[in-house]
């Protein structure tokens, strides 16, 4: 059954009858009394939660996007654009940052596929000690070198970089003459974190394992969308050691969930020349509004009380070309892709580089389609000068099996150290240097942290729900007398 057709009436026993009828001669409803299972029960899962928190969120949220929209109002001179630009460079790092030391990549080439005008490179590399990225290097044949080289973030796909559409835009670049590093997520593809004896996620492979990895990190202090970040820095290091590539351009491409990688990509990494973020920059309040799920990576920590949106990251690269990729029929709000698109254009307009920001909107729904794939070659041939209508040359769909740079596809066959044992060891670290505190202090503690005021006798509504408590026991001796 469709879960949001119409529900019909709740079927009533006699026993249920006789029971309102008691409950109604003391002015209590017989849907009073309906566990709240049963009463929730007929409501669609995605509207079940009550509007408060919400409403109080979206003030929050509405209330931060007009402090942020008072101060780019304020920018009049190149001067000034050039200082909001340091400033959310500051601010994006303040969320994210503090940043790991860059340890040994120990990078190894498992296997190669020759095919008509590239390679394909099946590569491992370590973002950090011990933990694994598995990633396809896409390599032109011929022609003079070095290359324009480009760094691809997947979305949500549960086989990763071996999605089609993502296996498309990757070889339709190599294609064209460009070096492409397109690697797996954590939790996805390759990469499970939480795997059984046969390699299997045991959460669900993507947003299941995002969220379960991330609200753990949660409880250390470190976010998700910094770790996944810090894996799209390190795949950017592997690809400048390669001498095909030309550092002078490298750019930054992906949709949805690799979307949102690129968007904080442009935040975070200064060496980007070019950037190309697909169906995921609109606005924080619009997908507040659009009460639109989102995985921990995608809420990066402070964001909103340091004044940041999407068009922030983007900013941060200015005044280096980028172009937004949007859909008109997709779940991230093109009328937030268009807010955001004219925001940075007036920032692009100040600092003198107007042409250098543009959006594009697919006629379609969510995905690297066809249409925004080319929109992007288009775009890279604009920023690095090669020869090229940015039409999409025929693509060959690979197995999964033929991308796989890790034995049996799954890291975890190499011993891969899992993202949980990394949180696992800060939080024994942690609790080595915590204070141990009675009872008492605890409390002190936790008001003074979540800012509590002290407590002034019970809640407004304890003395209601006595009565409303009493009444219905009432209703109910008196109903079981009637037997």
């Amino acid at each position: 059954m469709d879960q949001f057709a119409n529900y019909g009436p709740v079927g009533v026993s006699r026993r249920e009858m006789l029971l309102s009828t008691t409950l109604a001669s003391l002015g209590i409803t017989f849907a009073e009394t309906l566990s709240a299972a049963d009463s929730q029960s007929a409501i669609p899962p995605l509207n079940r939660f009550p509007r408060m928190v919400q409403e109080y969120f979206v003030r929050q949220v509405r209330q931060a996007e007009q402090a942020g929209l008072r101060a780019k109002a304020a920018l009049k001179t190149k001067a000034d654009a050039e200082a909001h630009v340091e400033s959310v460079r500051r601010r994006i790092h303040e969320s994210f940052g503090p940043w790991p030391e860059k340890t040994p990549l120990n990078p190894r080439i498992t296997s190669t596929v020759e095919r008509d005008t590239y390679r394909i490179e099946n590569v491992l590399f370590e973002s950090r000690p011990g933990f694994l990225v598995t990633a396809n290097l896409y390599l032109p044949k011929g022609g003079p070198g070095p290359r324009p080289g480009v760094v691809g973030t997947c979305g949500h796909s549960s086989n990763g970089k071996a999605s089609e559409a993502y296996q498309s835009f990757a070889q339709g670049l190599a294609r064209q003459g460009y070096v492409v590093l397109i690697f797996d997520p954590l939790g996805q593809g390759e990469r499970v974190q939480y795997p059984d004896e046969h390699f299997k996620s045991t959460v669900g492979v993507g947003t299941r394992e995002h969220l379960k990895a991330g609200n753990q990190q949660f409880l250390v202090g470190e976010n998700l969308s910094a770790w996944r970040a810090w894996d799209g820095i390190r795949a950017l290091d592997y690809l400048l050691t390669r001498k095909e590539v030309d550092p002078k351009h490298v750019g930054v491409t992906g949709n949805s969930g690799g979307g949102t990688m690129t968007t904080w990509l442009c935040g975070v990494e200064s060496r980007w020349t070019m950037a190309a973020p697909s169906c995921f920059v609109t606005t924080f309040r619009r997908n507040m509004e659009n009460e639109l799920p989102a995985d921990t990576e995608q809420c990066p920590p402070k964001a909103l009380a340091l004044r940041l949106d999407h068009d922030d990251f983007i900013a941060a690269m200015a005044p280096k070309p980028v172009i937004l990729l949007a859909k008109e029929k997709d779940f991230f709000d093109v009328r937030g892709s268009i807010e955001a698109y004219a925001r940075l254009r007036q920032l692009y307009k100040l600092l003198g580089a107007e042409e250098n920001i543009r959006l594009f909107v697919g006629p379609t729904a969510h995905g690297y389609s066809q249409e925004n794939r080319e929109a992007m070659y288009a775009w890279f041939h604009r920023a690095t000068g090669l020869v090229g209508d940015g039409k999409e040359p025929e693509i060959t769909i690979e197995t999964d099996e033929t991308l796989y740079a890790a034995p049996k596809g799954q890291v975890a066959a190499l011993q891969s150290k899992p993202l949980q044992v990394f949180t696992q060891e800060k939080s024994e670290a942690l609790a080595v240097k915590r204070s141990s505190l009675s009872e008492a202090e605890l409390q002190k503690a936790v008001r003074k942290t979540l800012k509590l005021k002290p407590a002034k006798g019970g809640p407004d509504y304890f003395a209601f729900q006595q009565i409303f408590i009493n009444r219905v026991a009432n209703a109910i001796m008196i109903y079981n007398r009637s037997f």
